[in-house]
């Protein structure tokens, strides 16, 4: 079985790469990106450069290789997709029905990353319900909603295996942050180390729910292994690991690092866009479908980031 993954040298790509060769072989992961390359060491069969809004290209690779499932991570997070909306929208939303209508004609299964962006400021911030109101106010979250329904509509429509996640902000040491609003969940620790300080572009008690990567990949894998007789929603699941604000993340790490400092110069941007989302999601639909658990929680993701980082 074949497993090829877009967007593979990006955030959650270059992490999905090697835990899906250490699942199913090297030899069954084909990597596919646009500008970068991945590493030279990096557990692949082969690599291939593509636009994802090349269609014709997209299904030559996965005729080629005889794909069986495809992870399609390639797309442009929040903060950039604001700056550059127009292109946001050609690359979330026709990266994502080439995937899908190249997988109906190859009988491929896909794997799509939602996110809390696909919520909107009506939405409950508290135990945010997996099934309720989605009015997103970025075209990001927009894209996001588009994409749940999208899927949503091929499985329904043409029995396409689509599964999907709706992530929180994901935290991770191996690669630099890629435009999100909850980027400086990852800048704060280099800063925390290098400088001790730390300045803030979300206000200090700005909640939003987080995820280690290492919890993400873990949940990717599991969901498109999951029996599909026991999902009811297949699609955009609701997760989470933890909940905090730039404040409490900096309190954590002083544990490690005492004369830590943080300070903040608000961007008025990527500020309304986290004021916009969830501070908590419900993930109990995941936890009950397909036995979703994180391991991570905020003390031992610092621990364990800063370890790392060291």
């Amino acid at each position: 079985m074949m497993h090829l993954v877009t967007g593979a040298t990006g955030q959650i790509g270059s992490e999905l790469l090697p835990a899906l060769a250490e699942v199913y072989g090297a030899d069954h992961v084909i990597a596919v990106g646009h500008r970068r390359e991945p590493a030279a060491d990096m557990p692949v069969a082969a690599y291939c450069s593509l636009d994802i809004r090349d269609q014709a290209a997209l299904k030559k690779i996965v005729a080629k290789h005889r794909i069986a499932c495809i992870y399609h991570l390639a797309a442009l997070l929040s903060a950039v997709a604001e700056a550059r909306p127009q292109l946001a929208w050609d690359i979330n939303m026709n990266g994502l029905f080439n995937v899908l209508e190249v997988a109906r004609e190859h009988q491929c299964a896909v794997f799509f990353p939602s996110s809390i962006g696909a919520f909107g400021p009506n939405t409950p911030k508290i135990d945010t319900p997996q099934d309720t109101l989605q009015r997103p106010s970025t075209v990001y979250g927009i894209s996001k909603v588009a994409g749940e329904l999208l899927c949503d509509y091929y499985q329904r429509r043409y029995g396409v295996d689509a599964r999907g996640l709706r992530f929180p902000g994901l935290i991770s040491y191996r690669t630099p942050p890629g435009g999100g609003t909850t980027d400086y969940a990852v800048e704060i620790f280099a800063a925390a180390l290098q400088n001790r300080r730390y300045q803030c572009f979300l206000k200090a008690d700005t909640q939003l729910d987080m995820m280690y990567m290492p919890d993400a990949i873990a949940a990717i894998i599991q969901l498109m292994q999951a029996n599909p007789s026991e999902l009811q929603h297949h699609n955009a699941f609701n997760i989470t690991a933890m909940s905090f604000t730039p404040e409490q993340l900096a309190a954590e790490i002083r544990k490690h690092i005492p004369d830590f400092n943080i300070d903040y110069r608000i961007d008025p941007i990527r500020q309304g866009i986290a004021d916009s989302w969830p501070a908590h999601m419900d993930d109990q639909a995941a936890r009950k479908e397909w036995g979703w658990q994180p391991r991570y929680d905020l003390p031992a993701m610092v621990s364990d980031m800063l370890l790392h980082m060291r």
